[in-house]
């Protein structure tokens, strides 16, 4: 069987205030490209689908045409998932309609976990979708009070989808989450804040796959068959070394793999630039790339009036501008530490600590947490 993996869309994404949407229809446009030379039997989507609960009507308007041109041109069913993004309802309205036409969506979690089963020449290949979950639901779902984590709630959800696998079958899982080993990217949201959301990737060494979303950067996660697409876009700076695309799997009669990483590139480019301001205006340091979104460096020492504006005379999409002269002895967190790699109770306590000169204590922390807990649940049920 021949599965294309893909997460970690976003629609509707807004990047230094610019609105993405027509970047994304140009990268799904090239997406619908390799689904006509590539042929899958089935395309994976592993959660993240839009950038919000409460998605712009133009990502709506996107995913709706992508979606319905694959299913009617192309003939080839979709399983998606919901990531923590996405709002579970919204995401998954009107799924049961859709399945008659090959679209299989796994808004919130199914209290069967039953599989979509396709078939190939080989026989039948089992579709499991674990869309993100907090661990309290799992903990309602199977009635386990001593499941407080996303890991132990990872390993009662995967152990419960393997003590019912129909071994005769291959098996594929589609997830979203943040499995150990994995490497972060500055755009991803917390799966959880001031806690750890990270899972063990033992729990999926059973299956023949496994479709993960979540982290932007496309890898492997300790074995070839357990992978993350990547997002379908750079969506920070610090993506900029990035090659973003999807995965093609075959799978024989036996489970095992082959796996291609298919390029997909964007209408603008996100790069980073350094220098004099005087040497970047007179070029040509991207030649015939002049539209692409920039981070610009400068090592100016002096002030100068509006260099953003000067910079979009020759540049028109610099969207961010660092002058590390000049904050270079602003201890905002201390030398030792990235404030662009805190989690967030770590950001604010430092922050705290600069204002106040005092610590946050440890029953501070727990309020804080609770509250963006909260806070990122209400997102996502908005």
């Amino acid at each position: 069987m021949r599965i294309l993996h893909t997460s970690d869309w976003h629609l509707g994404r807004i990047f230094h205030g610019i609105h993405l949407t027509e970047d994304q229809a140009y990268i799904l446009e090239q997406f619908i490209e390799v689904i006509k030379d590539t042929k899958p039997d089935v395309i994976l989507i592993s959660g993240d689908v839009f950038d919000r609960s409460v998605p712009p009507t133009e990502a709506v308007n996107l995913l709706d045409e992508v979606i319905s041109r694959i299913l009617m041109d192309h003939d080839i069913p979709i399983m998606m998932i919901a990531g923590n993004h996405d709002s579970p309802d919204r995401l998954g309205f009107g799924y049961r309609l859709m399945q008659n036409r090959g679209l299989y969506i796994f808004g919130k979690l199914t209290p069967a976990l039953k599989p979509i089963t396709l078939e190939d020449k080989y026989g039948s290949v089992s579709f499991y979708g674990v869309p993100y979950v907090e661990p309290a639901i799992v903990r309602e779902r199977f009635g386990d009070e001593t499941i407080h984590a996303h890991d132990t709630a990872m390993m009662k959800l995967t152990n419960y989808i393997k003590s019912n696998m129909n071994q005769g079958s291959r098996n594929v899982l589609i997830a979203h989450a943040f499995v150990a080993g994995g490497e972060e990217s500055e755009s991803e949201r917390p799966l959880s804040v001031g806690g750890s959301g990270v899972v063990n990737a033992a729990y999926f060494k059973e299956f023949d796959y496994v479709a993960l979303g979540h982290l932007h950067r496309g890898q492997k996660i300790s074995a070839e068959h357990i992978r993350y697409s990547g997002s379908l876009m750079k969506y920070s700076f610090a993506e900029a070394d990035h090659k973003k695309g999807v995965v093609l799997i075959d799978m024989d009669a036996q489970g095992s793999t082959s796996i291609e990483y298919i390029r997909l590139r964007p209408r603008r480019e996100l790069r980073c630039i350094e220098g004099y301001l005087e040497d970047i205006l007179k070029g040509p340091q991207l030649e015939g790339h002049k539209e692409d979104y920039l981070c610009v460096t400068l090592k100016d020492e002096g002030a100068i009036l509006d260099a953003i504006g000067k910079l979009r005379k020759v540049y028109p999409n610099v969207l961010h501008i660092e002058r590390p002269q000049l904050t270079s002895n602003l201890k905002i967190v201390g030398p030792d530490r990235d404030f662009k790699k805190m989690d967030t109770i770590d950001l604010f306590s430092s922050f705290f600590q600069q204002v106040t000169t005092r610590d946050l204590s440890n029953e501070q922390k727990k309020i804080l947490q609770g509250i963006f807990d909260q806070y990122y649940k209400n997102m996502r049920e908005e």
